[in-house]
């Protein structure tokens, strides 16, 4: 199956240095994840994000059947970005680069997601009706909180 992609591109105005200590710190991700998920951390998260860490979290999957979720954190390039990449989870393949570039006024903080699917067919087809737009609501919710808590006055 080819792999799908998500990118979000969101301007938020803080200075590299105050977005960087925001969204490298791994608590926060429970702060920017949308409560119909029930994430939760499981794993010691250090404060600080580091190449080779690796985080367990638990979800509510589709029909919000729990499940654990495993990441490693790599390709740490501090204020520059950073990628989650799935051990363990609900995809076949998942690769979350988070890149922050300055701008005037601020930054532009762009997430690039490509993932696969499990179970071939099947899996598209649940894609296509719930995954997709579970996604969306996700990766929107974060687009809200951010703007809500830190407002620009770009859409």
């Amino acid at each position: 199956m080819a792999p799908h992609q998500l990118h979000r591109r969101q301007f938020i105005p803080l200075s590299l240095e105050q977005a960087w200590s925001f969204f490298s710190t791994p608590r926060n991700l429970e702060v920017i994840t949308p409560d119909f998920l029930h994430f939760r951390i499981l794993s010691a998260v250090p404060d600080d994000l580091c190449n080779g860490l690796i985080i367990a979290y638990r979800i509510a999957a589709v029909g919000g059947i729990p499940m654990t979720w495993v990441t490693e954190i790599k390709h740490v390039i501090p204020q520059r970005q950073f990628v989650d990449e799935q051990r363990m989870g609900p995809f076949r393949f998942w690769f979350h680069e988070h890149r922050f570039e300055p701008v005037e006024g601020g930054i532009e903080m762009i997430d690039t997601v490509h993932y696969v699917m499990p179970w071939g067919p099947l899996g598209e087809i649940v894609h296509a009706l719930f995954i997709k737009q579970r996604l969306t609501r996700i990766f929107d919710y974060r687009a809200s909180f951010i703007q809500q808590r830190w407002p620009s006055g770009h859409s």
